[in-house]
């Protein structure tokens, strides 16, 4: 079968068709792209039983000659190319005007000579509901605001086929076989799940009212699985201790309305269940989501709340925080002296034991919904059935018309020279170099990773910091923009350099609020990202730097890094060796009132200022 690909080039024209320097046209990146790809496909094709014939049909139509490209039109009808002017056009527009428009049964036709277009290039020419001259029709639904904007794409594009011939392929052709015929693929930006219940979403709210609150009959009668695939029918007893442990955990109000606390914990994936049901969680989750909720379907007003950070000058003129800031901003250097050779030998060892990459494969999954029989059934999700899946392509290996600078990309991604890059690669086993071919991009990024690990072991036995005369200004703290939302980044803060203070976690905002109310603390700031220290494995830049009053702790001055967790640090190799450079950096330019260390709450911090 041929397949006409409507592909939507609205970007720029030169993508499909560009100049040369002496104003002749060339193919762009797009047509390039397709011929590269089509050629390869066609290539490697093995031939079956009977179709000898359509290979060699193939064979006889070039890849420049089987894709075509229409662009524009006028207000009167009339090609626009962009490059030769508004009032000429070119023989290729033309042509691909009149095979789209009037002349389409002609992409089907198996005579070459008459056309051998197949595929079709186009903007502004082929929309949602073109009669398509094929047994399929391609609907993309693009992002819109506009619910009914999308019902409507997908209606023009459940228009029915026609034949060569230009007939309708209509029930009284196919008879029963109508609905196999006409299918229409959708190509949604969300993935499958989610796109396929917010169409059913929206199917339902337009042709009855959904739910608007948790009750314990939302949950009666509805089959769950649990991890395991064990199918599930929720009695009334059951839906009844679902109900109430959404009371207890804060979920739903009075009137099983879901709350804020429902979509955080969501978010966050910690939403907890009824012990009746804790093995089907997600399926419970599923059931909960099919209730309307008018606050989680409106979209977000970008303005709201929306703070963005003054330096508090009162605070930036105070004594304790010129005297912190004179003590942590000298800029430092770094030496590392070590063992190369040392270092390619562990590299290509961690290499041979650890480098694993994946096959690229394809997983396909196809469904359909042949009828809608309820309400319930589209609300809950299994109007649309699954029907098969399957992986395809795991001896797929990279594209030739791909080429890759494995060296330069490790170089780039280690720091390490190309001599030492090119002495690992040699040094590894054939079979652990030979996963380059299965997959290019993934086999850089984990080798890379692993040589890094390697570096950063070295690096914390071997680098040493020296002072610079160079020092940070104040313009760090006042040139930078930094914005963030309030409720859910943002909060207004007291001792904070800045009015307000953006956090990265729960964590560190419960960290900010201790230190904002702490007598014992004069002014902290959470460092900009201009604020950094140069490691051999990247820029580290700091969380926090805490000025406390004097007299009242053993350290007046702390720079400290926050993480979630203290169990033996918990942290990557890179990460331990920013953090060791930060702390030979701060035992080189500054005096032992100043310590920098990482902490995991507000008491583990006075531990470490008390000492």
């Amino acid at each position: 079968m041929d397949f006409i690909v409507c592909v939507d080039t609205r970007s720029t024209y030169k993508y499909y068709r560009d100049y040369d320097a002496a104003g002749q046209p060339v193919n762009g990146k797009y047509a390039t792209m397709f011929e590269e790809e089509y050629e390869d496909i066609v290539s490697s094709m093995q031939i079956g039983i009977g179709e000898s014939d359509y290979i060699k049909y193939l064979d006889g139509i070039k890849a420049s000659k089987t894709h075509a490209g229409y662009f524009s039109v006028d207000g009167k009808g009339k090609m626009v190319d962009p490059k030769v002017g508004k009032k000429e056009t070119t023989s290729d527009d033309v042509s691909a005007y009149e095979l789209i428009m009037k002349n389409k049964e002609l992409l089907l036709d198996r005579d070459p000579k008459k056309s051998p277009v197949r595929f079709i290039f186009s903007h502004s020419a082929l929309r949602e509901g073109w009669d398509n001259p094929n047994v399929f029709q391609i609907c993309t639904l693009k992002q819109s605001s506009s619910d009914v904007r999308k019902r409507q794409e997908v209606g023009r594009g459940l228009r029915l086929c026609v034949n060569q011939d230009g007939e309708r392929m209509d029930t009284n052709v196919l008879g029963n076989d109508v609905h196999n015929i006409n299918v229409l693929t959708v190509i949604a930006s969300e993935s499958y799940d989610s796109f396929a219940k917010g169409l059913q979403a929206e199917m339902a709210d337009a042709v009855a009212d959904r739910p608007r609150a948790v009750s314990v009959d939302l949950f009666v009668g509805k089959v769950i699985k649990d991890d395991k695939g064990n199918e599930q029918v929720i009695d009334h007893d059951t839906a009844t201790a679902i109900h109430f442990d959404m009371i207890v955990n804060g979920y739903i109000d009075k009137k099983g309305v879901l709350t804020d606390k429902y979509y955080e914990d969501k978010a966050n994936g910690a939403i907890k269940v009824a012990e009746e049901v804790a093995d089907s969680a997600a399926a419970v989750i599923e059931i909960v989501d099919s209730v309307y909720d008018g606050k989680s379907m409106q979209p977000e007003n970008a303005r709201s709340n929306n703070v963005e950070l003054q330096v508090d000058e009162d605070k930036l003129a105070m004594p304790e925080f010129k005297a912190l800031w004179s003590q942590i901003n000298a800029k430092s250097v770094y030496v590392v002296d070590f063992d190369t050779d040392e270092l390619i030998k562990k590299a290509i060892a961690s290499l041979d034991s650890k480098l694993r990459v994946s096959k690229i494969y394809f997983r396909v999954e196809t469904g359909a919904m042949d009828s809608i029989k309820s309400k319930d059934d589209l609300l809950s999700g299994t109007s649309f059935v699954k029907e098969a899946s399957a992986s395809y392509g795991v001896t797929v290996t990279a594209s030739s018309n791909v080429k890759y600078d494995l060296v330069g990309k490790l170089v780039d991604e280690t720091g390490l020279t190309r001599r030492a890059v090119i002495a690992i690669l040699q040094g590894i086993q054939p079979w652990v170099f030979n996963q380059f071919k299965d997959n290019p991009e993934e086999f850089i990024i984990k080798a890379a990773s692993l040589i890094n690990d390697q570096k950063a072991t070295a690096i914390i036995e071997h680098i040493t910091y020296d002072v610079l005369d160079e020092r940070y200004g104040i313009d760090v703290f006042t040139d930078p923009t930094i914005k963030g939302k309030l409720g859910v980044n943002a909060m207004k803060a007291k001792k904070h350099l800045y009015d307000h203070i953006v956090y990265d976690s729960t964590g560190e905002r419960e960290f900010a609020t201790d230190l904002d109310t702490n007598v014992d603390v004069a002014v902290y700031v959470k460092l900009p990202d201009g604020f950094y220290i140069s490691t051999p494995v990247g820029h580290y830049n700091p969380d926090w730097a805490i000025a406390f009053y004097e007299g009242k702790v053993k350290h007046i001055y702390f720079v400290a890094e926050t993480k979630g967790s203290m169990s033996s640090m918990q942290l990557r190799l890179i990460e331990e060796s920013k953090i060791h450079c930060a702390r030979e950096h701060f035992k080189a330019i500054s005096s032992e009132n100043v310590v920098y260390d990482v902490v995991d709450s507000y008491k583990s911090l006075l531990e470490k200022v008390m000492r």
